[in-house]
């Protein structure tokens, strides 16, 4: 039997174990949505089509899986660009799918045409143009292939609307996919393998660097065995946070710009460091000059792109990262690292304020305590998914991840607008699972459509909105580093309790410390969506800060007296 190139398309989705797409319908892509309704395929209509890829995103990041994001030609495919470079620098997998105009009008400037593939070829790992229908089935195979294999990463498919019209034979190929040129699976030698483990059991003063490629190899057990085995702390980067229980003794906190002093201070001084499926960029890194100077390197990741791009290491293990470790853990010996674990205790000192329960109650909401009883109601259990700014930095601070997949944020591309349509997504991964969207004002006025798309499709997923009514990070590069000049960061913003119920959900307002765990109970309690605008204390900064291009222990400290957000930590 003959099929469209339409028909083709969702069928080979559907081979892939597509359930759920994430799109938004137009002219050049209408064929393919006309045949939607023949295969079992949830689509999710957005509200704009970054919110589409956001969602794929999300859907990925929380299920682990690949998540597909569909758009017409032109505007519809130009708006997932920024979803698609979030994607590239997370390496999240997802396949975007968009239509063409026809091929006889490729080139002549035709109504809503845009070369996307041409746009995106720099911020994907591939992508395709098809203008025939007979090679429809083999490209989606391919994609999903490239999408999730090695390094994961966005792949974009074009189709011309005469591809996804026209009709032929259709033969499946149940063969494993084999692309030439492209081999992801680079082995390491026996030589380097002996280097990397020479070096760690030699090292008196070792910290792991544990990164999001932790996550995405499923190499959480062997990370937690290596640095239980060799009692070797570890130092998080933001997207690698949950691949070592907070809770862990091992476990020192989040590294980098506005990781916790200690950690920088001990990264330093440390005399071996072991990135594991992280990047060592300049938000991590600091002052590369003075980066860990006395500190050897070793890097394993499945990029070996990523080897000596920013700190030149010692040695580099190219290969997936669970497989690299599981290689290595027997030849690991057993360390005892307890004085170098005494002298980390001796830098956290008494400020190790965010492992109390209760922060203080001076009468003022401060961003922390929201962020510290939202962990506290829901024990730790819950998918939150940040936006960018001050609220993700105090999230990351204050809330303590135990499992792994349960922070999702952008962390590469820094993409405000991220967090509501990524928990859309993370909810349609994990559908079981307690998912909240910890947003700022600003950058939640940017995709807030997407409250339509939870009203319709009936979803329950939180919106903690901190709301202190200024793009708050950027303001507060202003207040540290341009004199308080506040150029166009104050924000008069909408009554997002109004907002809410104008979408058709329940909105709650929290001004006081003593309405958060109640406001977060309550939402909790309700059966659909709720939006909880926490009016917090306007001119807080996250702190430590260490500012660009400073050395990473010449941080900016909270300064006295303390207040009761956080220590001087």
């Amino acid at each position: 039997m003959k099929r469209t190139g339409a028909q083709i398309l969702w069928e080979a989705l559907g081979r892939e174990g597509v359930s759920t797409v994430f799109g938004y319908p137009g002219g050049a892509i209408l064929p393919a949505y006309d045949a939607l309704l023949e295969f079992p395929v949830k689509h999710v209509l957005v509200r704009h089509e970054q919110g589409a890829t956001h969602m794929a995103d999300g859907y990925a990041r929380a299920g682990g899986g690949v998540g597909v994001a569909v758009a017409t030609s032109g505007p519809g495919a130009t708006n997932m660009v920024t979803g698609i470079a979030t994607a590239m620098m997370d390496s999240s997998p997802i396949v975007c799918i968009t239509g063409q105009v026809g091929s006889k009008l490729i080139g002549s400037d035709a109504f809503q045409e845009t070369d996307i593939t041409g746009v995106t070829l720099p911020i994907t790992k591939h992508n395709y143009l098809i203008s025939r229908a007979q090679d429809v089935a083999r490209t989606v195979k391919e994609a999903f292939y490239v999408a999730k294999s090695g390094r994961p990463g966005p792949v974009l498919i074009d189709i011309t609307k005469d591809a996804q019209q026209a009709s032929c034979e259709v033969e499946w190929d149940d063969s494993e996919v084999k692309l030439p040129g492209y081999r992801p699976d680079l082995r390491a030698t026996q030589e380097v393998y002996q280097q990397a483990i020479d070096l760690i059991n030699e090292a008196k003063r070792p910290i792991i660097l544990a990164g999001h490629g932790i996550i995405l190899s499923g190499a959480m057990e062997v990370v937690r065995s290596v640095a239980e085995h060799a009692n070797i702390p570890v130092a998080m980067t933001l997207l690698g946070i949950g691949s070592l229980p907070a809770q862990h003794p091992l476990n020192l906190g989040m590294m980098g710009m506005h990781g916790e002093a200690w950690v920088n201070s001990a990264i330093q001084e440390a005399d071996l460091l072991l990135g594991f499926g992280m990047r060592f960029d300049d938000r991590v890194t600091g002052n590369l000059a003075t980066y860990a100077p006395n500190a050897k390197k070793i890097h394993i990741d499945i990029d070996p792109a990523e080897f000596n791009k920013n700190v030149k290491v010692d040695v580099a293990l190219a290969g997936d990262l669970r497989s690299v470790l599981e290689e290595m853990l027997p030849h690991i010996s057993k360390g005892d690292r307890s004085a170098w674990l005494g002298t980390i205790d001796e830098m956290k000192g008494d400020v190790a304020v965010r492992d109390i329960q209760n922060l203080p109650d001076s009468g003022h909401l401060y961003a922390a305590h929201v962020i510290n009883d939202l962990w506290r109601v829901t024990e730790g259990n819950a998918i939150v998914v940040t936006d960018v700014g001050q609220h993700q930095m105090w999230e990351a601070q204050y809330y303590k991840h135990e499992h792994p997949r349960t922070l999702i944020t952008s962390g590469g591309l820094g993409t405000m607008g991220f967090a509501l349509p990524a928990a859309v997504g993370a909810k349609f991964a994990c559908p079981e699972k307690e998912v909240w969207a910890v947003v700022g004002d600003g950058g939640f006025q940017m995709t807030q459509a997407e409250l339509s798309t939870i009203a319709q499709e009936q979803l329950k997923v939180n919106i903690a909105i901190i709301n202190n009514g200024y793009l708050g990070m950027v303001r507060q590069w202003q207040e540290f580093f341009y004199e308080r000049r506040y150029a166009a960061t104050p924000l008069i913003n909408p009554d997002f309790v109004k907002l809410a119920e104008a979408h058709g959900l329940s909105g709650i307002a929290v001004t006081e410390r003593a309405g958060v765990v109640p406001g977060v109970e309550a939402a909790r309690e309700q059966t659909g969506a709720v939006v909880l605008d926490f009016k917090v204390e306007q001119e807080d900064s996250v702190f430590p800060m260490v500012p660009a291009g400073a050395d990473l222990d010449e941080m900016i400290r909270r300064p006295s007296p303390i207040v009761e957000t956080a220590a001087d930590a």
